[in-house]
């Protein structure tokens, strides 16, 4: 048999050398994909997903490693990723990643019967195989090549050490005050939570993250926040990210979305949450969530589910909430799930405040500020 061109091997199609580059850092720095490992690239057929798909397998291929690309079609916020994604997930590769024009997909079989792990009940096989430790990932929906290009080749050194520095005091944290000039003045509690970094190691088994990568973030203590949250910057939808012109501002009762009101954005969030519920009635009834799942499902669809700092230097604000709520200067507070899967929903919105000033509640009365109009203090 003739031997096949290393060449064609490592190049299935032209690279721009840039998109190269940032290829490499993702699988060499981020990674630290090493040889013999399967790498499991699960895309769609759009232009810019497609090519930094292909630019990761090259990677890939000259660290050695086995990679595979799957693609499937388009998948939004409230669709269910292919039968034969799902079944490349259960085959367990070293290494899954989702380099997709929206979402991945939601698991059809475990949002039925969830899988369990440590006492957590986990809706998507992807969930539990980073759960479990059995892959590392990371995760681009909505990605763009020239956002790629700019935002994954980072000074990673410093980015990590805000990253751990945030996570260490939200750790030890019993309640977060947030508050702008635009009108933000929200409490959340934090008691029993521990915050989780996004700061582009993922070369563990069990680590994952978007890239680009950024953030430092936390699951609020469910009940607890109460006060007005004003989205100023921009905000998750089921038909694309919403660029906020008028203010959204939020009432927040129990942790829980109460009002909304605003102008034409906050009309467009509104009818996000509505047809949220509308799709989640409809999945109880084609048995893809169970009865004894809904009413948490349909509850949470109004949850505050995550509040995060972003901390990539090459970020800004784009309309593209994959890079916007890594943005300087900026934190992020979603509606819907949680991720200490313990508020599920189908949903999970996440919101823009601009300069905010976050000052963190410790135990014996201390308080700590994070961050003051945006900027960090640590």
């Amino acid at each position: 048999m003739a031997k096949r061109s290393t060449e064609k091997l490592v190049n299935p199609i032209p690279i721009p050398k840039d998109l190269e580059r940032a290829a490499d850092v993702a699988i060499r720095e981020v990674l630290k994909a090493r040889p013999g490992e399967r790498v499991l690239i699960i895309t769609n057929p759009e232009r810019d997903v497609r090519l930094i798909s292909f630019a990761l397998f090259g990677s890939a291929l000259k660290a050695g490693a086995a990679p595979c690309v799957i693609v499937q079609p388009t998948k939004g916020i409230l669709d269910l990723a292919d039968e034969s994604v799902i079944r490349a997930l259960r085959s367990e590769p070293e290494i899954a990643l989702s380099i997709s024009t929206e979402k991945l997909g939601k698991d059809r079989h475990a949002m039925k019967k969830n899988y369990k792990y440590r006492g957590k009940s986990l809706d998507h096989i992807f969930n539990y195989l980073l759960a479990s430790k059995r892959t590392r990932s990371f995760w681009s929906p909505s990605v763009t090549l020239g956002m790629f290009k700019r935002t994954v080749p980072v000074n990673y050194g410093a980015m990590r050490r805000n990253c751990a520095k945030l996570k260490k005091v939200f750790d030890v944290a019993e309640q977060v005050h947030i508050t702008t000039r635009k009108g933000t003045d929200l409490v959340l509690g934090l008691r029993g939570r521990k915050a989780r970094v996004d700061d582009g190691d993922f070369s563990r088994p069990g680590s994952g993250g978007n890239l680009p990568a950024g953030e430092t973030f936390i699951s609020p203590e469910l009940g607890s926040g109460e006060g007005t949250l004003v989205f100023d910057g921009c905000i998750s939808s089921d038909r694309g990210v919403i660029l906020i012109r008028k203010p959204i501002k939020v009432l927040v009762k129990a942790n829980m979305v109460r009002r909304i009101t605003g102008g034409r954005e906050a009309e467009l969030l509104k009818a996000t949450l509505k047809r949220a519920a509308t799709t989640t009635k409809r999945f109880a009834r084609e048995g893809k969530i169970s009865k004894t799942d809904l009413p948490g499902y349909m509850a949470n669809i109004r949850n505050l589910g995550e509040l995060g700092i972003g901390l990539n230097e090459k970020c800004r604000i784009m309309g593209n909430m994959l890079e916007d709520e890594k943005v300087f200067k900026t934190c992020h507070i979603a509606i819907g799930s949680n991720y200490d899967d313990d508020a599920k929903a189908l949903i999970h919105l996440d919101g823009l405040v601009k300069n905010p000033t976050i000052d963190l509640a410790l135990k014996g009365g201390r308080t700590v500020r994070v961050t003051e109009n945006g900027r960090l203090m640590l």
